[in-house]
């Protein structure tokens, strides 16, 4: 069973940054493409970013595009996604997820690609 854990969410001004940190469990993490998702109050959890197993191809929703950065270290089974900028319409809880294929070297931007998901970090972001 793979297990996801999010961290780094917290309060922060518009403007400011955070880095959310997902750590896997289970020894394939280095084989499966990983996403991150939000979800705000009332909304439907939509694509933020998303690697892939090699980490060769990175995509980003244009809501987000060069404000936050995803990365991945494989040797740590951890994936990251740094905030810059941010910005009020930022608030949500974040969620990362892992692919569900072996070795895709597609991008992944729906949630129906993922199998497993994080519990969620709160992310909010005042104005």
């Amino acid at each position: 069973q793979v297990q996801l854990v999010e961290s780094g969410g917290g309060l922060v001004q518009a403007g400011g940054s955070l880095r959310l940190s997902c750590a896997a469990s289970g020894r394939t993490f280095s084989s499966y493409a990983m996403g991150w998702f939000r979800q705000a109050p009332g909304k439907d959890r939509e694509f933020v970013a998303a690697i892939t197993w090699s980490g060769s191809s990175i995509a980003y929703a244009d809501s987000v595009k060069g404000r936050f950065t995803i990365s991945r270290d494989n040797a740590k089974n951890t994936v990251y996604l740094q905030m810059n900028s941010l910005k009020p319409e930022d608030t949500a809880v974040y969620y990362c997820a892992r692919g569900n294929s072996m070795y895709n070297s597609g991008i992944r931007y729906g949630s129906g690609e993922y199998d497993y998901w994080g519990q969620g970090t709160q992310v909010t972001v005042s104005s």
